[in-house]
């Protein structure tokens, strides 16, 4: 069966969510099998996209995954020792998050398997050398050895509990953070790219702690043709999926430019609540692969931070589509064994951006208005300035005719006169001085021949 959108009222104010979880179950069975081949070899993904052999470096240890979802089957037998603790933020589930809640009670459980679940072994079984988790048997997740924080909450229908996601999911979130999770996966979704300002400080909070966020893209069967919230969250590793021949999911997937990296999500096998298994499809499936690559590389790299575990993981990505990323595949193919193992430049910041910036443009980066009757003041400056260059303009002709110009007038023709008045004065001086002079000059001659005739006459015989 098909599972159809879930929609659900916001509260008053807030945003109006359709929420999915990505489900098609089919085949669902009831009873373990007696044989790993009717459940493990149906893993086509353990060999496909490197797991197997990235187990040989790492399986998950001493990681802890956070799933935020309908709850998880702690006693499956595929996931006993694998639930490191948890809680419910709905107010219908039980206190360690263990009860199958909301719309779709099993989906958690489904989750889980392919994350981290161990598979098991018959009671008489010994296990094999180099042997993988805790048997051949059932279904082993991607972090085989990851330990598991469950959180369920409410989704796809009327909570009875009157808790809304609004709140939901802020909660599940912090208290994964605070619970010492390193991953956080989240296989729900909704038709919104948007999502309630209320999930902001939550998830800033997990960016600020260091924790990798991954969610499922959406399934264009569901209604998802978009990717949505909160795939669509800077910082988020958005998951698209793909059929089995590893090309794009039509069903099980959806697209926008915020998928980071794409996974198997058609032809999924996974674990029921009570023991059982169900062949399914979505991104809700593709998601937990790719958290348990993220797990595997916490657990290997223990001082590696959230950027550059999503840095490996999409920068290692087999190429798929064009240009790289793009909106269908993002930057190409989980490849796990390459996440592990390649030669990889170190990131100071997360490829997919960040919500702390997103939050100071969108949320609180408009400025106070300034009111119109109180021009803020020019502060002073150190600096030497110029004045504002001035443009002369010509005076409008009803100026012309008043005592201003004409003043200016008469002053500029009385400057006039006193330079000519003064030049004449001082031709005139000049003119006497050189006549003057000429005058002096010829006196000094007669007076010689005076003073010449006189000491003729007085000197003595």
């Amino acid at each position: 069966m098909q599972e159809p959108t879930r929609l659900r009222r916001a509260a008053a104010g807030a945003l109006t969510l359709a929420l999915f979880l990505g489900l098609a179950v089919t085949g669902l069975v009831t009873a373990a099998p007696a044989s790993a081949d009717d459940i493990r070899n149906r893993e086509y993904w353990l060999d496909a996209y490197g797991i197997s052999k990235a187990w040989a470096i790492s399986q998950g240890a001493g990681v802890k995954v956070a799933i935020i979802d309908s709850g998880v089957d702690g006693t499956h037998q595929d996931l006993k020792g694998s639930i490191a603790g948890g809680t419910d933020v709905s107010g219908a589930g039980t206190a360690d998050g263990q009860k199958g809640i909301g719309s779709e009670p099993v989906h958690g459980t489904l989750v889980a398997s392919l994350l981290a679940g161990r598979g098991h072994a018959a009671p008489d079984a010994t296990a094999a050398p180099g042997q993988v988790g805790a048997g051949p048997d059932g279904v082993i997740g991607a972090a085989p050895q990851a330990q598991l924080l469950t959180v369920s909450a409410w989704l796809g229908s009327a909570n009875p509990a009157g808790r809304g996601i609004d709140e939901q999911i802020p909660d599940a979130v912090r208290w994964a953070v605070d619970n010492g999770a390193k991953v956080i996966n989240m296989s729900l979704g909704s038709t919104s790219t948007a999502w309630p300002q209320s999930w902001d400080d939550a998830f800033q909070y997990a960016e600020q702690k260091d924790v990798v966020i991954v969610a499922a893209a959406g399934n264009r069967a569901s209604g998802s043709t978009q990717v949505g919230a909160p795939a669509t969250i800077p910082g988020v590793l958005a998951v698209g999926g793909l059929n089995q021949d590893g090309t794009a999911s039509q069903d099980s997937s959806s697209q926008g430019i915020t998928i980071g990296v794409s996974a198997p999500a058609e032809k999924l096998v996974g674990g029921l609540p009570g023991g059982g298994y169900a062949d399914w499809s979505g991104t809700s499936g593709a998601a937990p692969i790719v958290s348990g690559v993220a797990a595997l590389i916490r657990s290997k790299y223990p001082d590696m931070s959230a950027a550059q575990v999503i840095n490996r993981i999409i920068s290692t990505a087999k190429p798929a589509g064009s240009p790289r990323p793009n909106a269908i595949y993002g930057y190409g193919l989980l490849d796990a064994e390459a996440a592990l193992t390649a030669d990889v430049p170190a990131v100071t910041a997360n490829p997919l951006g960040n919500i702390s910036d997103w939050i100071k443009i969108h949320r609180r980066g408009a400025l106070p208005s300034t009111p119109a009757q109180s021009p803020a003041a020019t502060p002073p400056s150190a600096a030497p300035t110029l004045p504002d260059p001035t443009v002369p303009a010509a005076l409008a002709p009803s100026e012309l005719d008043s005592s201003l110009p004409m003043a200016l007038v008469l002053g500029f023709s009385g400057l006039v006169v006193a330079i000519l008045i003064g030049g004449t004065v001082h031709l005139l001086m000049v003119r006497r001085r050189l006549l003057a002079q000429s005058g002096t000059d010829a006196k000094p001659e007669a007076g010689g021949q005076q003073n010449e005739s006189k000491s003729a006459e007085t000197d003595p015989p």
